[in-house]
């Protein structure tokens, strides 16, 4: 699409040089004698060219009442009277450039495609912005049903607050969702949102991530680095799976959400941050609060608004909508002819359990959507993992004999320890355990 621009100047014979060039360079051009002409125009224009002094209305009224109707569109001024003062009023009014007569076309030009490529990056900012908010607004955590929609109601007195929040619910619910929500909702939705997942940061690591440190802190610090926090200052750190955070590292956690202060690794220097703490856990922390796993004083500073993300097999009224939202992402994603799902494979899905929650069900309808060669998904394009639910099933009650249950327990600890190489946090992902309970049920087996 060709740029259009508009050319205010009283001079008609620099009017026609100015506009034979532009549309020799395959712009459109519109054409105004007057302020008065080319505020009528101006709408329509991607740049406008205008000169300072103009009869009636001069340039610098002519950009003010510009910018009142349209923030965005740059305004270069060309003029004879090319004083600093001239300059600095129009750039004050909101013009994007400023051109003393006489001036060559090239440099002109110049000026032309700058502007442009100014305005293009500011677009495709805004359009980038609007893109988040709505990627994280309701109408993307979709959810009918009355628990649902509590925890929108939840979301939308929170989100301007700099309360603390702890979303609790399984693996596959949307928690990552319904955090960036509430970021997206707040005062801050304009600074940092920075996602800590605790499981994937090695413990030997992780106050170093969260903090940062100093040169020479340990072996191979050549040079300082700010921590997850720092990076986050202003803004809101998502703690993902807090439950998996080491007992060393609850205390300066408890610190930050307390005193708002911290110190990086190797360091004497307490830093001061204004950050907003969301936290997400799949582990029960009531039960890791018992067994010794997590700090009590932590766990309420974390707990100030709770939200409980229900599992979606006790909010099955929620799967059409949800399904309805899938197959339209997908099917413009794949160019898709899909437009809808057919009862009996909507059925199909109601019955079944979902482990894995609405992160399962999406993936179900994108590889149902690639199977499918119709306009509706059908119950045969509904291909569900029942085999390693039926496996599990069959088996569940009995112990193997002659042992005892903490026999078996211990047995299984060391069988997952084998297979994750001694990895404990790789070993608790297998045992469905966070890794601060193995490590209790580790210590109190007095095993290593």
């Amino acid at each position: 699409m060709k740029h259009r621009i508009l050319v205010v100047e009283d001079e008609e014979k620099l009017r026609r040089v100015v506009e034979l060039q532009l549309v020799s360079a395959g712009f459109e051009v519109d054409q105004a004698g007057s302020a008065e002409e080319g505020l009528k125009l101006a709408d329509r224009a991607d740049l406008i060219l205008t000169d300072l002094r103009l009869p009636g209305m001069d340039g610098l009224e002519l950009i003010r009442a510009i910018r009142r109707q349209n923030a965005s569109t740059p305004i270069i001024v060309i003029t004879a009277f090319g004083t600093v003062e001239s300059a600095v009023e129009a750039m004050k009014a909101g013009a994007f450039d400023f051109l003393p007569k006489p001036f060559s076309m090239d440099h002109l030009m110049a000026v032309v495609h700058k502007a442009l490529e100014v305005r293009l990056l500011r677009d495709e900012n805004r359009k980038l912005r609007e893109e988040v908010v709505r990627r994280y607004s309701f109408d993307n955590i979709i959810g009918r049903s009355p628990a649902m929609q509590e925890i929108f109601a939840t979301i939308e007195r929170v989100a301007p607050t700099r309360a603390t929040v702890l979303i609790a619910g399984e693996s596959g619910t949307g928690k990552d969702l319904i955090a960036r929500a509430i970021h997206y909702h707040s005062p801050r939705r304009d600074r940092p949102f920075v996602k800590i997942n605790c499981t994937a940061i090695p413990e030997n690591l992780m106050e170093s991530e969260l903090f940062g440190y100093e040169k020479g802190a340990f072996t191979g610090a050549v040079t300082s680095k700010p921590g997850r926090f720092e990076l986050a200052d202003t803004g809101t750190v998502f703690l993902d799976e807090i439950g998996d955070v080491p007992p060393n590292i609850q205390v300066k956690l408890l610190r930050v959400l307390q005193e708002r202060e911290f110190e990086r690794l190797g360091s004497n220097r307490t830093r001061q941050i204004d950050v907003r703490v969301i936290a997400a856990t799949n582990a029960d922390l009531r039960a890791a609060l018992e067994h010794g796993a997590f700090r009590e004083d932590l766990y309420y500073r974390l707990n100030v608004v709770p939200i409980n993300v229900p599992p979606l097999r006790e909010r099955k009224e929620d799967i059409p909508a949800l399904v309805e939202h899938f197959i339209r992402k997908y099917a413009a994603e794949f160019s898709s002819p899909v437009k809808g799902i057919s009862e009996e494979a909507l059925e199909v899905l109601r019955r079944y359990h979902w482990p894995g929650n609405v992160r399962e069900l999406e993936n179900v309808i994108e590889r149902g959507l690639v199977l499918c060669s119709g306009e509706i998904l059908e119950a045969a394009d509904i291909k569900l993992d029942t085999a390693s639910r039926n496996s599990r099933s069959s088996d569940e009650s009995l112990l193997p004999p002659g042992m005892t249950l903490e026999e078996h327990e211990r047995e299984l600890i060391r069988r997952a320890l084998e297979k994750a190489k001694g990895n404990k946090s790789q070993a608790a992902r297998l045992l469905g355990l966070s890794r601060n309970a193995l490590r209790y049920r580790l210590s109190q087996m007095g095993l290593d």
